[in-house]
């Protein structure tokens, strides 16, 4: 022992007096450096030093340099192998080349070294980089490359360029990454005091040279070379690390020890660099390069039929090395967690099955499985309850973390879940079941979390779904909350539980909740069809309307209607698409109504001398017996109202309901006194009862339609029962659905009525220049051969203005024929023009302001705000297309600030259910469309500042739901809001410049205008 201690301090001696020999030769070599005057004199004394430390060529490099400096350079000393690599290591270990480094970076690259020749460049400067340990050059160059403010950028330009030039050769061109590896997987060495890399000292050092070598994309200048952008650099370390880990692990498959590898340098080099490129938005990256080594070393182990001989064949595979250990070497836990995430996402865009997706994640996850909490908790809380992944990936997450066996296990069917499953499949069912999930969770994560308890419960046996507790009872609990929701989609996750649950306890009786129930469950839903993003120019807002659930057995057939509102072009012009079965009417004889389908100006006589040539009176009649002429035939309307009220005669209340949409167009005199009791016999007939099976569809039309023609035929008779039924007790909720409906199809008609007018050649008492026309219209004379005008209507933005053009004239003995033509024997008369009128202006306060008084009251049998939202909802729907109807017209202002003031209730605006969210933002969507610029400006300019702080409020609000919404569907509209309300303050703007310009004029008062606010699209 006493030798041995004489002969490493003899040892350190030595090393300690070659080291000052080094430092000494430096020193030399900088002094000469500074004092040259000549770029030879530079290139001789920076041979002088190489010599020693690598092979050189001296007369290749001297050659062409003066003779006086070439002929002392070929006379310095040369050192022999076994001292030149003593040299070398003491040189590069010690603190010699970081004061080298320095001078050959700065003094050098500034002042010579774009003076030097091609060979001398490589050989006596580019050597003293390329030749040295990766770890020690990455420690001399990249903290070079920090910029510092005071210094001028020009000036370090060269010095810049030429480290990112040497960093691309040694680390890419080199691979000096890789060399990296090996070189930290090699023994601990102790170097005495020389600056040797102590081992308690060398976590630190690898810690620091990965940092270094992960930040070199972000040191970089603006004008770096391709190869150090982030994603080609990242990419090129990462498949040097693999090489030399799969490398490292080849050498590393001898050691009898199991936990060897963390012994090793090389692998927590990589795994600290592996977490830095992941911190640095890089996980993509190191993903994509690490699946196909993966997948190849799996698919080579997959030739084994069971597990056991698939795990001793990745523990015996020398390239498994590495990957079994390589997670445990990240120690950040975020980059494990966005490597993971990476890795699962990229797994579902390859072609792999079950299986091998199912080893991969083995291979990689299950050594820090077993023995971290941390990862555990990952995959079992994270990756199942917050993040939202693939179905696949979703799959295969419960078949490594819960179920924590292959797929294709022989031995899966007889083996009984482990109690860690059947706590997740409790913890995930209480989270589902919960009516606070249902309400604020977003879409994609309840049906993530929905394809998750099925995927396990479809795992699951009646024995063992008996050994859990409360998972019977939160099923049907989340089953029932999402039963009731207007959602169509919350509804179809629901009914898949339901009929996986039912598999569970009676395999043989499978419980089908809904017609789109099939034998394989679809556990995607569809539901990469919500998170498209709709079109900026015409964005679908999809108002989705309810299905009554079985507890409205009486109306279920009317609950199945489904509406869809959709705002096509800029402006968004709303149409309301009623999906229903085609149910043919059945053909009404009872009574005959002619004057009901043909308008009363039009001329009776054409009726009766019309004859259509046909073949029908050669088809032979039907003999057959019925009794037709024994029903009763309906000819005034108190005897509909009569019958509709006897529920003990079905055929009654059928042929009611046949002939009372015509009789009520026909507009008999009695209408308007019997109107009342008419609305309260439609509304409360129950046509279920009635209506023959398999036509309850039809009759429940019918009865719709009839409520409609009322509402048209006389609006505020109607209108006064409806309003009074919608609040009242006496109704349910079906019914009062069934108000709102026709409501808003009746608003709708009533904005798009037809008329005919008559063709008169009557002289007006004062003349003007075109007395059959408009003021508005082009002028009447035309040139020869010119067509007349016409109105063309304005695609997009609502017009403001009329717009006309020539009509095409035909040509010279061109004749137009039609399909069908005109018989009589009468004098035929000309046909009428068929104009559009919007009526519902005049009805749309009797239409708004009874239904928006005392929504926000609770009476008995209704709650609005809570329990009965879906009718809270319809009902914010059926006033905002009310606010559609009267567009562009002066009773949009008054009535659309009522409407603000029944968005602003916070019951309202911030409701707890997405659907009443979603109901409240089309309403204010349509108050920006229908409000006129310069009604709001005229207001503005009149000092009336409630419209104008009901628009600012519109884009508060609409803006924190679009920040902060947990709904895509509400955060989507209210988008649509915001620039729609941009639309209206620049429109608004510009009729406040117009009127500003005649403020010279004395039209504007100059303290009215001082006071004027306009609404700001944003701030």
């Amino acid at each position: 022992m006493v030798k041995e201690d004489e002969g490493t301090v003899s040892g350190r001696l030595v090393e300690v007096e070659l080291e000052t020999l080094i430092l000494q030769k430096v020193e030399v070599v900088s002094s000469l450096i500074v004092s040259a005057k000549h770029v030879d004199q530079v290139i001789c004394a920076l041979h002088s030093l190489a010599v020693r430390l690598f092979p050189l060529d001296s007369s290749i490099i001297l050659g062409a340099s003066d003779p006086q400096y070439a002929s002392q350079a070929l006379a310095a000393e040369v050192s022999n192998d076994s001292e030149r690599d003593e040299w070398k290591r003491v040189f590069y270990h010690g603190v010699a080349f970081p004061a080298m480094s320095k001078m050959l970076i700065y003094n050098v690259t500034s002042s010579w070294l774009n003076l030097f020749s091609s060979r001398a460049r490589k050989q006596v400067y580019d050597s003293f980089f390329v030749e040295g340990p990766p770890s020690e050059i990455i420690q001399a160059l990249v903290p070079a490359l920090t910029q510092s403010g005071n210094t001028d950028r020009i000036k370090l330009k060269p010095i810049y360029s030429n480290i990112e030039r040497l960093l691309i050769l040694c680390l890419l061109e080199r691979k000096g990454v890789q060399l990296m590896v090996s070189e930290f997987g090699n023994p601990y060495t102790v170097v005495g005091n020389l600056g040797g890399i102590l081992k308690a000292d060398r976590s630190l050092i690898i810690s620091r040279v990965a940092q270094l070598l992960a930040s070199i994309p972000d040191k970089a200048t603006l004008e770096t070379l391709p190869l150090l952008s982030s994603h080609s650099f990242a990419r090129c370390i990462v498949i040097q690390l693999l090489d030399g880990a799969e490398r490292r692990a080849l050498e590393l498959h001898r050691v009898d020890k199991p936990d060897a590898a963390n012994l090793d340098g090389s692998l927590f080099f990589v795994g600290e660099t592996f977490q830095r490129i992941c911190r640095r938005g890089s996980a993509d990256i190191l993903a994509d390069e690490m699946i196909p080594r993966i997948l190849s070393l799996v698919q080579s182990c997959l030739l084994s039929k069971s597990n056991s001989a698939i795990t001793n064949m990745f523990e015996k595979t020398p390239k498994s090395l590495f990957w079994l250990r390589i997670v445990e070497t990240i120690k950040d836990r975020y980059a494990v967690e966005r490597l993971s995430e990476v890795l699962l996402r990229q797994l579902s865009t390859k072609n792999v099955n079950d299986g091998e997706a199912y080893w991969a994640l083995w291979l990689l996850f299950n050594r820090c499985f077993k023995l971290e909490n941390t990862m555990r908790a990952m995959f079992v809380d994270k990756f199942l309850l917050w993040k939202v992944f693939p179905v696949c990936c979703l799959r295969w997450i419960i078949q490594f973390s819960i179920i924590e066996h292959a797929p294709d296990d022989d031995e899966c069917p007889t083996r009984l879940k482990t109690k860690r499953f059947l706590d997740v499949v409790q913890r995930l069912v209480t989270v589902w079941s919960k009516h606070d999930f249902v309400q604020s969770a977003q879409v994609e994560q309840q049906a993530y979390i929905t394809a998750a308890i099925g995927l396990c419960l479809e795992k699951m046996t009646n024995e063992e779904l008996e050994t859990t507790q409360d998972v019977l009872s939160s099923i049907l609990q989340g089953v029932s909350c999402r039963l009731g929701s207007p959602i169509h989609l919350i509804r179809k996750m629901g009914c898949a539980i339901a009929l996986a649950f039912s598999r569970v306890v009676d395999p043989a009786k499978p419980l089908y909740l809904d017609d789109i129930c099939c034998e394989n469950i679809d556990w995607e839903f569809g539901i990469n069809s919500l998170t498209q993003k709709p079109e900026a120019n015409g964005i679908l807002i999809d108002n989705a309307e309810l299905k009554n659930s079985n507890r409205f057995t009486d109306h279920a057939c009317f609950g199945k209607k489904h509406k869809d509102v959709k705002d096509n072009g800029d402006r968004s012009k709303i149409k309301i698409l009623e999906v229903r079965k085609n149910v043919p009417d059945k053909s009404i004889e009872s009574v005959s109504l002619n004057s009901g389908l043909v308008d009363d100006e039009v001329s009776d006589d054409e009726s009766k001398h019309s004859e259509v040539s046909s073949d029908s009176s050669l088809q032979p009649y039907d003999l057959s017996d019925d009794d037709t002429d024994l029903q009763k035939k309906f000819s005034q309307l108190a005897d509909i109202s009569s019958a509709l009220r006897k529920p003990d005669d079905p055929d009654g209340i059928e042929l009611a309901l046949n002939v009372a949409e015509k009789l009520i167009r026909a507009a008999p005199d009695e209408l308007h006194h019997l109107s009342g009791d008419l609305v309260q016999a439609l509304v409360h007939v129950r046509c279920a009862d009635a209506a023959i099976e398999g036509q309850e569809d039809s009759a429940e039309e019918k009865r719709q339609r009839a409520l409609v023609a009322l509402i048209v035929t006389c609006p505020f008779e109607s209108l006064d029962i409806l309003t009074k039924l919608l609040y009242s007790s006496n109704v349910d909720v079906s019914q009062r659905l069934l108000i709102i409906d026709v409501m808003t199809e009746a608003a709708q008609e009533l904005a798009n009525a037809t008329f005919f007018t008559r063709i008169s050649q009557s002289k007006s008492l004062i003349s003007s220049i075109a007395a059959n026309q408009p003021w508005y219209f082009p002028s009447h004379s035309e040139p020869n051969g010119a067509g007349p005008w016409k109105e063309v209507e304005e695609v997009g933005l609502l017009s403001w203005s009329h717009r006309y053009e020539r009509v095409l004239p035909s040509r010279p003995g061109q004749v137009k024929k039609g399909k069908s033509r005109r018989w009589s024997i009468g004098k035929t008369s000309v046909s009428q023009p068929e104009h559009s009128k919007n009526k519902f202006p005049l009805y749309a306060a009797a239409f708004m302001l009874p239904a928006m008084q005392g929504y926000d009251k609770r009476r008995r049998g209704l709650d609005l705000l809570n329990r009965d939202f879906i009718v809270l909802g319809k009902l914010i729907h059926m006033l905002g297309v009310c606010m559609k109807c009267i567009a562009m017209h002066p009773e949009a202002t008054i009535l659309g600030s009522h409407l603000i003031d029944m968005l602003k209730s916070r019951d309202v605006a911030h409701h707890a259910e997405a659907y009443v969210r979603s109901s409240a933002l089309f309403a204010a969507s349509s108050i920006l469309q229908a409000l006129h610029p310069s009604y709001v400006a005229s207001a503005l300019i009149e000092g009336n500042d409630e419209i104008s702080n009901g628009l600012e409020w519109i884009r508060i609000w609409a803006l924190q739901i679009a920040e902060s919404d947990p709904d895509t569907e509400c955060s989507t509209m209210a988008m649509r809001c915001l620039q729609l309300h941009s639309e209206m303050a620049l429109q608004t703007s510009r009729s406040l410049e117009t009127a500003q310009s005649f403020r010279s004029k004395g039209c504007i008062s100059p303290t009215l205008m001082k006071d004027i606010i306009i609404p700001s699209s944003n701030r």
